[in-house]
């Protein structure tokens, strides 16, 4: 699996300007692809695999995918404005200058995913498997994180102020190299912020 940095995977075919706007993709299965300016707006897919495609300046805005599968994909100047995922993979897949206005991610596996730099302010993520991404940089302040697991990601220069990070795995983020501002957290990421910062949580001393 490429890691972030990483030269994508060669691709073998290319599909330039396809219009495939309100299309139902369901099953579809696309290996090693460039799709160049696809127009995805609106469609449907269930259980559609994309493996090692790339795409540059593709709309995703108000599509819905369920189980389906980006492996190992790159997305170039990409929309994804109010797109859905539920219970997709997209694990080992990276973004590079795309928009997420109004992007709902539900469950689903996105581990070892590229976002550095990425805007998620208006992104809202819920019980979703993020483990070692790449969120360096990543401006999510007021964003809905909610129960992710982010064990091992990145997070330097992040900005999550503001953000609902409740039920998330915040054991790799350094508060001393995160804007954590006004961020919602509950008790247990509290003491886990707290003892990362090197304090002792103890119980009350006896009057």
């Amino acid at each position: 699996m490429p890691g972030p940095g990483a030269e994508p995977p060669p691709t073998e075919t290319e599909i330039r300007k396809a219009d495939w706007y309100g299309e139902d993709i369901s099953g579809q299965e696309h290996t090693r692809v460039a799709f160049v300016a696809l127009d995805l707006t609106e469609a449907t897919g269930d259980g559609t695999v994309f493996t090692e495609c790339t795409f540059r300046d593709c709309r995703f805005n108000l599509s819905r995918h369920t189980d389906a599968a980006f492996l190992n994909c790159t997305f170039t100047g990409c929309s994804f404005f109010d797109a859905t995922f539920t219970d997709c993979k997209l694990v080992g897949s990276t973004f590079d200058r795309c928009s997420f206005d109004l992007m709902t991610v539900e469950r689903g596996d996105w581990s070892f995913v590229a976002l550095p730099g990425a805007d998620l302010t208006r992104a809202t993520l819920s019980g979703t498997r993020l483990r070692e991404a790449d969120l360096s940089g990543v401006r999510a302040s007021g964003a809905t994180l909610r129960v992710l697991d982010l064990s091992a990601a990145l997070f330097h220069d992040a900005d999550l102020s503001d953000a609902d990070l409740r039920g998330s795995d915040l054991s790799a983020v350094d508060p001393r190299e995160v804007d954590l501002t006004g961020a919602q957290v509950d008790v247990a990421q509290a003491v886990q912020l707290v003892t990362t910062l090197g304090l002792v949580v103890r119980p009350d001393a006896p009057q």
